[in-house]
């Protein structure tokens, strides 16, 4: 029998809010009623040409269903995400913050940097190497702590877990680095593809320019040697010529775009 005291399993995201309910058509149309009203009598400005700013918003007066309709104030401290607390600072917080042992040293830091510049201070390679053969060793000792003794496995699963978050945190220093690699090799990558376009349109100006050349040297040519009797014999033959020179240039230009 299924035990009636079983917690139900929690989906790996929440669902999303009720509140997107209430963006309906109907609902942004009564929205832009209110703000065509209050912005009736003020200095002539219509209400598609007001830019309302989240504060003028929240400060009209909406019914409760329109109320999700108007930006919320930004956080300024700490927001739950997923029942998670979150902050809106960039700065990474200490493990001594946070009332974790500390494996490593403290970055020098100085008055004229900040937190991420002083980190860089740190030689994060040899102490995420140490850490990593610490925790090489933590496990044997694990191991072989559960095959003597399986009772006191808590103390090395809070050296081996303490391992890891010291790990962790010292890859996080990194990630600023990481943004700013990003961006120059993103930056690089779209400067090589302007490069490549422009030489590719330099071809095809190049090819085309050719094959215009071409036609206007055969036009005066044919142009040249006819006489005026032999000008209305050969209308067709010009014609058809003329068609195969456009085919010809868009043949290039299917080709190469």
């Amino acid at each position: 029998m299924d035990d009636p005291q079983q917690p139900a399993v929690n989906a790996a995201f929440a669902p999303p809010p009720p509140l997107w309910k209430h963006f309906t058509r109907e609902n942004r149309n009564k929205l832009e009623e209110i703000k065509k009203k209050a912005t009736e009598g003020t200095n002539g400005e219509s209400a598609r040409d007001k830019k309302w700013s989240p504060a003028e918003l929240r400060a009209l007066d909406v019914p409760a269903e329109l109320r999700c309709l108007v930006p919320p104030e930004i956080p300024t401290g700490e927001y739950s995400v997923f029942g998670e607390l979150q902050t809106r600072s960039t700065i990474l917080p200490s493990l001594k913050e946070q009332g974790i042992e500390q494996l490593y040293p403290e970055p020098a830091a100085t008055q004229d940097k900040d937190a991420s510049q002083s980190a860089s201070n740190l030689n994060h390679a040899y102490y995420l190497l140490k850490i990593s053969k610490s925790l090489l060793l933590n496990f044997l000792e694990f191991v072989g702590a559960l095959s003597v003794s399986p009772e006191q496995f808590e103390s090395k699963v809070n050296d081996l877990r303490n391992l890891f978050i010291n790990a962790h945190h010292l890859l996080n220093l990194y990630r600023p680095h990481q943004a700013r690699e990003s961006l120059i090799m993103m930056m690089e990558e779209q400067l090589q593809r302007s490069k490549e376009e422009i030489e590719q349109m330099d071809k095809v100006k190049a090819e085309i320019e050719t094959a215009l050349e071409q036609i206007q040297a055969q036009a005066g040519k044919i142009g040249s040697a006819d006489t005026p009797a032999e000008k209305d014999s050969s209308a067709n033959r010009d014609t058809q010529q003329g068609l195969q020179d456009v085919r010809q240039v868009w043949d290039i230009l299917d080709k190469e775009i």
